[in-house]
């Protein structure tokens, strides 16, 4: 996530496939040109309805929440005053 706030290209590029597996890739598809079809099908749609991105997190948000992962991941994280 960008420090103000947005989420970064990635971030939306990752949502956005995850969108697609759920929504068209959930089923057997029988070839590639199928598949294209499909998927080719599903991206008209969302442009055509303008779908957006719903970002839920601030950084401050993310970082309160997501604080114990940061901390497991890197102790460097870890507030100065804690005892864990």
């Amino acid at each position: 996530m960008a420090r103000d706030g947005r989420p970064l290209p990635l971030n939306i590029a990752e949502i956005e496939f995850s969108a697609l597996a759920r929504q068209c890739l959930n089923r057997r598809i029988g070839s590639l040109e199928e598949l294209a079809r499909q998927v080719e099908l599903w991206v008209a749609e969302r442009n055509e309805r303008a779908v957006k991105v719903h970002w839920s997190f601030t950084v401050a948000t993310a970082e309160d929440k997501l604080k114990r992962w940061y901390e497991q991941v890197n102790p460097a994280n870890k507030p100065k005053d804690s005892t864990n």
